[in-house]
């Protein structure tokens, strides 16, 4: 399954510089009548199996690497021992448990059988299959470049399979979270390593917020561009019969419903590792000015 953000805007976001909403949607599910909405344990880890999810909370573990950058501070320095506290950190089976535990009191039954039904199809598996291959390659520029060498083709040759992408992506993330969940997985990322005396942030919180709302218009520039050429890459050899049949699914309000509750499940864990990754990189590495 594909989700408003993997590995790729996180990078982004290291390079150019959670979403306030995505935040509330979880915070609102967590209160829902628990009798109205949750779903077996069992039925939901086979979901996040047949519906790719799992592969995509694993996927989190790769943007680790970019850490380091977002705080000025050079990964090799830590030689090892990054690895082996990346690995602690985001621990997959940790991760896949964080998204059970909230999962299991949120998810509507009736949008996961709405689901699963459609990614145990012919088409679902075969989308899975290959969104899964795509979230877990770790040379991620490479991927990007190849992506955009097909958009630049689909542009030139005035193909609506580029519309087709578009049109996806923006049923993906229909509330448009990509940007303010990056923003504030960097927000609490650096107040956390401030916090540990990993850095010595010269602003407070408000002005940090300042900084990274200005930074908006290119950061959701930059995540469009990364999507599109993303989508791309996942979806090459698929027919546009094929998109046209996956945009039809991903629009069906159920979908919907249950991609703003990944989208926010997956940054929120995301936000969550950073944050103890912040506290962990402590031991590491000495304070330094940013």
């Amino acid at each position: 399954m594909t989700t408003a953000i993997s590995t790729t805007p996180l990078r982004l976001a290291a390079v150019a510089a959670i979403r306030a909403l995505a935040m509330a949607l979880l915070a609102a599910a967590l209160f829902l009548p628990a009798a109205s909405r949750a779903a077996d344990r069992a039925r939901i880890e086979a979901f996040l199996k047949t519906t790719g999810f799992d592969v995509a909370l694993d996927s989190i573990a790769l943007s680790a690497g970019d850490a380091p950058r977002l705080l000025g501070i050079d990964a090799g320095a830590f030689g090892s021992e990054w690895t082996r506290l990346t690995k602690e950190v985001f621990d997959t089976a940790r991760m896949r448990g964080m998204a059970l535990d909230i999962l299991e009191k949120t998810l509507d039954p009736d949008d996961l059988a709405h689901a699963v039904e459609f990614y145990a199809s012919d088409l679902g598996q075969r989308l899975v299959a290959a969104e899964n291959d795509s979230h877990m390659i770790e040379d991620d520029e490479a991927k990007q470049e190849e992506g955009r060498r097909l958009v630049a083709e689909m542009v030139r040759t005035g193909s609506g399979r580029l519309e087709l992408l578009k049109r996806m992506n923006k049923a993906i993330d229909s509330t448009g979270s990509s940007v303010r969940a990056i923003q504030e997985i960097q927000y609490r990322f650096m107040l956390a390593a401030s916090a540990a005396g990993v850095i010595d942030l010269k602003v407070d919180p408000d002005e940090l917020r300042a900084m990274l709302l200005r930074d908006e218009p290119r950061l959701r520039t930059a995540l469009q561009e990364s999507a599109l050429a993303g989508a791309a890459y996942t979806y090459r050899d698929f027919s546009d019969a094929d998109l046209e049949a996956y945009a039809e699914a991903l629009e069906d309000p159920a979908m919907q419903r249950v991609y703003a509750l990944l989208n926010a499940v997956q940054y929120e864990i995301m936000a969550n590792r950073f944050e103890a990754l912040a506290t962990r990189m402590a031991t590491l590495q000495p304070g330094q000015d940013i």
